[in-house]
């Protein structure tokens, strides 16, 4: 004979039953993470994005009211709209430059569009996205967790759109699993006095996610625009082994080549929409590769 289960019980329970779990994927870094050049003109519809949840803050240093976002609730992957750039004796105080996407093009997108869409043919887990990137930005000089006052304020902005947003999840009886970090940045350290520190600073960086997070075993991928410069910025090279150098001392970390994504001529500072879903490609590959690993 079952007992009928009291109303305090029998609330637990429904709690549970509608709870939900999703795995959350981390995405962060400059321009390339942005998706800077990435035109949202360019991007093929695909009706299945609406399962994912998305939040976002993409701009370029410094943080601030000027950033594009999902205002701070979630949504679902899209790509995000354009904000333009600070101009005259505002722009000049603060050192802004870029907005967060090109000026010919409504808005943008980063590497988590090809790279969720890519997981969706090949597992149904539920997912999340968190992206917080900034055009222009150097690990030492804005997320470096190293360095006094504004040197971190990037990565201060990230931990905190984090943690919001896992809160807000869980306000909804969601619950969000860490399961991945995305990581495209490196251009702007790839100079001389930037370069020799980068391999400490991003390990830095990456180490003190995982303990703000409180997840130890996090997967981290990281990759750069190994073509920024177009051949001519000779600390490039150097930077590419630094990551590869911090991908090999970190556990549950890989080296992501970008090698061969299509980049935008003549610069090629930046991917292109096609080259941008390539390099989201390539970090779900590397995801499910590393996720295979005992």
């Amino acid at each position: 004979m079952f007992r009928q289960l009291t109303p305090c019980l029998a609330l637990l329970a429904a709690n549970l039953a509608n709870a939900e779990i999703r795995d959350l994927i981390l995405v962060a870094g400059q321009s390339n993470a942005v998706g800077y050049d990435a035109y949202a003109e360019e991007l093929p519809s695909d009706p299945k994005d609406a399962a994912t949840m998305f939040w976002w803050r993409v701009g370029d240093p410094p943080p601030d009211e000027f950033d594009g976002t999902s205002a701070r609730q979630w949504t679902t992957l899209q790509f995000q709209p354009r904000t333009p750039a600070m101009s005259g004796d505002a722009a000049k105080k603060t050192g802004r430059q870029y907005g967060n996407f090109n000026k010919k093009t409504k808005g943008g997108f980063g590497p988590e569009i090809g790279m969720v869409r890519t997981l969706a043919t090949k597992e149904t887990r539920p997912l999340a996205v968190i992206k917080t990137a900034f055009s222009g930005t150097s690990v030492a000089a804005d997320w470096n967790v190293g360095l006094p006052g504004k040197a971190d304020a990037c990565y201060r902005s990230m931990i905190d759109e984090t943690k919001t947003a896992i809160a807000y999840a869980k306000a909804k009886d969601i619950t969000l699993r860490p399961r991945a970090f995305v990581w495209v940045q490196g251009e702007s350290d790839a100079n001389a006095k930037d370069a020799p520190a980068y391999v400490a600073n991003l390990s830095a960086m990456l180490k003190s996610l995982r303990t703000e997070l409180d997840a130890p075993d996090l997967i981290l991928l990281i990759g750069v625009n190994t073509r920024f410069g177009n051949g001519k910025n000779a600390f490039m090279p150097k930077i590419v082994e630094a990551q590869k150098e911090v991908a090999a001392a970190l556990p549950r970390t890989r080296y992501v080549d970008t090698v061969g994504a299509e980049t935008l001529p003549p610069t090629h500072t930046h991917f292109s929409a096609a080259g941008t879903l390539e390099v989201g490609r390539r970090f779900a590959e590397a995801l499910l590769s590393l996720e295979q690993i005992k």
